[in-house]
């Protein structure tokens, strides 16, 4: 006899009296994961999109030419994707692109700066988490599920 797995089960909690805690505060603690990861990406755009033509040098550096077309998209894909994330609109695109470009911040500190995985610890993390709505989506906190739609 085979056991079915499905994808919504969770395993019993060891003190089951902690499921009150947990249960209700689950979808609460996605959406401030995603929120957090959307201001966050915002506020570290922000400077990016004052000036969108200020990384031209640090993108041809890593290779990507033309940096007049890289630098723009850079700072959009940090300041516009992070808006994204935040509200849950558009949540799965905007967290691929953020997760690209996270990557490549992984690339850059732990190789072209030469400071391993020390120096590209945070970029790893935050690839995670945006990888992580890239995939999930955004829950029934966001304008995707006010809209009854997802990419």
């Amino acid at each position: 006899m085979t056991d079915t797995i499905h994808i919504n089960s969770r395993p019993r909690a060891i003190v089951p009296v902690l499921e009150r805690i947990y249960l209700p505060l689950d979808t609460f603690a996605e959406t401030l994961l995603r929120v957090v990861a959307g201001v966050l990406l915002v506020t570290h755009g922000y400077g990016k999109i004052l000036d969108p033509f200020g990384t031209v040098g640090m993108v041809e550096g890593l290779g990507f030419y033309p940096g007049v077309f890289w630098s723009p998209l850079l700072a959009a894909t940090e300041f516009f994707g992070g808006i994204f994330i935040a509200v849950g609109l558009l949540t799965r695109p905007a967290a691929f692109a953020a997760t690209i470009v996270l990557l490549v911040t992984v690339y850059f500190h732990g190789i072209v700066q030469g400071e391993g995985l020390g120096g590209a610890e945070k970029s790893v993390l935050w690839a995670a988490v945006t990888f992580f709505f890239a995939i999930r989506g955004a829950n029934g906190q966001s304008i995707d599920a006010k809209l009854g739609r997802q990419f």
